[in-house]
């Protein structure tokens, strides 16, 4: 019998597990991951970015927590000798249109409180002479990082204060009792006093588990990468990021440089037909099946569908992706674009048809459960850990 058990070795698991073990440094607790190493999906398949919390609606958990976990990440990384390089970001205005939508990021910056400067193209041109922009906005604090490595990083300190880790333990059902929530794995059954979640794109179903009604489906997005020759390496100094249209729900296509020294292009956002589907050739008929019999998801595709289809088209046809980031980087070419692993984000949809915007938990007299956790959530990790301990100490203790 564990006092506590958490599902999900990414790094939200990973966080979680090493503060709660801090938080109850004398209560035996055990941490079940279905694959056979932490990270090895969301964590493990990002473009590294520790962002700075440009985007997100003032006051919500996403704005506040990546702020937060923009300090704590570097400061983490510190302590624990993992390589990071806050090496800022550039957003990038081509166009009058963008330059009015900047303004309006100026002002979010402003009331979320960053540190920040505007940029003339004079000043663009100087800070990167290989990106063209009528104007920009620099983010000092931005900067990049290996999250798989710092999972690892918490996923041993968790150890270290005495927290148990099995991998390979895929959950398959969940009870949960009057004085105990029973997981049910395929190689057999944990009970612990209270359980946490953080079962990223498969949260709903495991909110389902408990018998419980999530409000939400997750729907899966592949975001699709390329990486640059290594004579690329040096072509820009900071991160490099489109004006986002306020009308879509993710950033658009950007350089980043990565921390092993390279320079990534992506990435774009095509419907995955898989939740687990990292290539374009893999497809689940269950998953398939659930998406087009989801109304929310039916709505959301129905919203989008142009603007979905220039994407998909785009990712079978590099020459449309490359023009997407030639609008501000025009040196780079079709042979430039060399292949990269994708990635696939869960993104939590409504029943009336809404991208789930802020981090969303589902509780119970039990279990703390994470139902959305896309972008900026790495980057949040450590201030959602420390949230999700606030909660179960609520539960410990009401």
């Amino acid at each position: 019998m564990h006092d506590f058990i958490i599902i999900g070795g990414g790094i939200l698991g990973m966080s979680t597990a090493m503060q709660l073990q801090q938080a109850y440094p004398d209560r035996r607790m055990l941490l079940l991951e279905k694959e056979r190493g932490p990270a090895q999906h969301q964590t493990g398949h990002n473009s590294g970015v520790i962002h700075a919390g440009v985007y997100y609606t003032p006051g919500s958990l996403k704005a506040r927590f990546c702020l937060a976990g923009n300090r704590a990440t570097v400061a983490f990384c510190e302590a624990h000798g993992i390589p990071f390089d806050t090496c800022g970001k550039l957003l990038v205005a081509t166009n009058d249109l963008e330059m009015q939508r900047m303004k309006a990021l100026w002002e979010r910056t402003e009331a979320n409180g960053l540190e920040r400067e505007w940029l003339g193209p004079e000043a663009l041109a100087e800070r990167e002479p290989n990106i063209t922009g009528v104007g920009g906005i620099f983010v000092p604090s931005s900067g990049i990082v290996d999250y798989a490595e710092v999972t690892r990083a918490m996923a041993a300190e968790f150890e270290r204060l005495g927290g148990e880790i099995r991998y390979g333990v895929e959950v398959t059902g969940l009870e949960e009792r009057r004085r105990e929530v029973v997981v049910t794995g395929r190689q057999g059954e944990f009970s612990g006093c209270y359980l946490v979640t953080c079962s990223g794109l498969m949260a709903d179903r495991v909110i389902r588990l408990l018998g419980r009604d999530p409000g939400f489906t997750i729907c899966p997005f592949r975001g699709e990468y390329y990486r640059l020759p290594e004579t690329h390496n040096r072509i820009v100094n900071h991160l490099i990021y489109p004006i986002p249209d306020p009308s879509m729900p993710f950033l658009g296509v950007h350089l980043t440089r990565m921390i092993d020294g390279s320079v990534t292009v992506g990435p774009n956002a095509v419907l995955a037909f898989k939740r687990e589907g990292y290539r374009r050739r893999d497809v689940s008929l269950t998953d398939l099946a659930q998406m087009v019999t989801d109304p929310g998801i039916l709505r959301v595709l129905g919203r989008n569908l142009r603007p979905g289809l220039v994407e998909m088209k785009n990712s079978l046809h590099r020459r449309g992706y490359l023009e997407l980031v030639r609008k501000y980087c025009p040196s780079l070419t079709l042979e430039d674009l060399e292949p990269w692993p994708a990635g696939v984000r869960a993104q939590a949809v409504s029943r009336d048809g809404r991208l789930v915007d802020d981090f969303l938990f589902v509780n119970t007299r039990r279990t703390v459960n994470v139902g959305n956790a896309p972008s900026p959530a790495a980057t949040s990790a450590l201030p959602i850990g420390a949230h999700i301990v606030e909660q179960v100490k609520a539960l410990v203790e009401g």
